[in-house]
């Protein structure tokens, strides 16, 4: 298949009345999808959208949302998602970036282009829905432009062709090992590259998804776990904490029915990993590394591998790794020794949009450059210190500062924290830990202290630890350690 879009057209053809997609309002089989998508392709092009323009969709995190996004594909135009909680002023940055066609979304927005209300969608389904009338997207051609969230600065525009997002989805699904009578519950948001590209995935390999807005009630996961005979789930790590912290008890009541969990967008903290083994033992628990720029390149089961600390797992099947040195130079990675990771495949992205400098600086030889210190094992799997510019280096040592945010977090004492580097006169630097305590409790840094000296090595135990409200973090619970320095 040469698109997510093609994949879908032949599953409707092959098996029409299997599930494709469930919103909890709604359930769609793949005839009834595609008859979505080619009666909403044809309005769009009634309304002048022709291959190559922009549009930009304000996600509903719903059916709709997909079918417009498919319906963008099909006319050979770009789908741009846009988280759902956007800020008006980034909504017209994207706009204007992009020089959109038109906005599609719940409510219209005061802008120079189309303005088309989401939520009727579905009213343009048609039932003679063929598979000739359009020309399917070929490999080259423009698929999507994903923004960044824009947290340190302007956000950047990602350009992905549909050999990139068929990458993607084949690296998933070989990843996963997922079958073809999968049934995945996806609650996250579609408009970020980790909701969308497992949604692909299952798009692509002619299975099933449920979609949910989220997982605070957990009544509702189960609900949608017992009624679509749900076999995998897709999570970013802030959503297992939610899940272990109000439902675990629940959880492993499907031991036996969930085949695996993937997880991915940001660190696990060890806790969660182990809790979540110890509820589905025999489950696979992936945890992907991967960016927006080259997506879903590396994967661990670390329920098979429990002992593999900073292991990120094997490359999928379309990533090839180097490693690198501060000049961009290829070298042999060890512990001691490690290099920036650099990743080559199909699933790279063409560039940021728009862009020629930063893909200058970022590119090279094939390759998409991370600040990612890393380094491959004897076992043959690789391995991440984190990025170069979170990693501590006190007194020559390195520190990875989620090893000492993983201790920190068994104390009975913390709710939260995250390590940062502080300047030291004699070492240059050193791990400085900010803690949020737990309701009830009261901050002792001495004890802190001690906790963390009876579990990790001396260099790598903060001597400054501090107390604030709230760690600031992403929506996916990544740790923004900027606004701590």
């Amino acid at each position: 298949m040469k698109s997510i879009v093609e994949a879908v057209a032949s599953h409707a053809k092959v098996h029409p009345d299997k599930l494709c997609l469930a919103d909890g309002k709604r359930e769609l089989d793949y005839r009834g999808y595609w008859e979505c998508i080619y009666g909403y392709a044809k309005y769009l092009q009634s309304k002048g959208i022709a291959a190559g323009d922009p549009v930009v969709v304000r996600n509903g995190q719903n059916i709709e949302t997909l079918v417009a996004g498919l319906a963008i594909q099909l006319l050979k135009a770009i789908f741009v998602p846009v988280e759902k909680n956007a800020a008006e002023a980034r909504l017209t940055e994207i706009v204007e970036a992009v020089d959109a066609k038109c906005y599609i979304a719940d409510k219209p927005m005061e802008l120079s282009c189309l303005n088309e209300s989401l939520k009727e969608v579905l009213n343009y389904r048609d039932a003679d829905a063929d598979f000739e009338t359009f020309v399917f997207p070929e490999l080259e051609e423009v698929a999507e432009i994903l923004f960044t969230t824009g947290t340190t600065g302007k956000s950047k525009g990602i350009e992905l062709i549909h050999k990139n997002v068929v990458a993607v989805a084949e690296n998933v699904i070989d990843g996963v090992e997922m079958k073809k009578d999968n049934v995945e519950l996806i609650p996250t948001p579609l408009s970020h590259s980790h909701g969308l590209r497992r949604y692909y995935a299952n798009m692509l390999n002619g299975s099933s998804v449920v979609i949910l807005g989220s997982i605070v009630f957990f009544q509702v996961v189960v609900g949608c776990i017992e009624k679509y005979k749900v076999t995998s789930m897709d999570l970013v790590p802030a959503a297992l904490a939610t899940i272990l912290k109000v439902g675990e008890d629940k959880l492993s009541d499907y031991k036996d029915q969930i085949e695996y969990v993937q997880l991915g967008s940001a660190p696990i903290p060890e806790s969660d990993k182990q809790k979540l083994c110890e509820l589905l033992p025999n489950s696979r628990l992936y945890n992907f590394y991967g960016t927006t720029e080259s997506g879903c390149s590396c994967i661990l089961d670390f329920n098979a591998m429990p002992d593999k600390k900073n292991c990120i797992g094997r490359p999928t099947c379309h990533a090839n790794f180097v490693f690198l040195d501060d000049d961009g130079n290829p070298i042999e990675a060890t512990e001691e020794n490690p290099g920036l990771l650099a990743c080559a495949g199909d699933m790279n992205m063409v560039g940021y949009y728009k862009s020629e400098e930063l893909n200058r600086e970022i590119m090279k030889d094939g390759y998409i450059r991370t600040q990612d210190l890393s380094y491959r094992g004897e076992d043959g799997l690789i391995y991440m210190l984190g990025r170069q510019g979170d990693v501590i280096i006190t007194g020559g040592n390195k520190i990875a500062p989620d090893e000492i945010e993983d201790v920190a977090n068994q104390c009975p004492l913390i709710e939260d924290c995250a390590c940062v580097p502080v300047d030291n006169p004699i070492l240059g630097k050193e791990p400085k830990l900010y803690v949020v305590i737990k309701k009830g409790e009261s901050f002792d840094e001495g004890e802190i202290y001690q906790f963390l000296k009876d579990r990790l090595e001396n260099y790598k135990v903060p001597k400054l630890i501090e107390e604030i409200n709230e760690i600031p973090r992403t929506y996916n619970g990544k740790i923004q350690r900027k606004a701590l320095l």
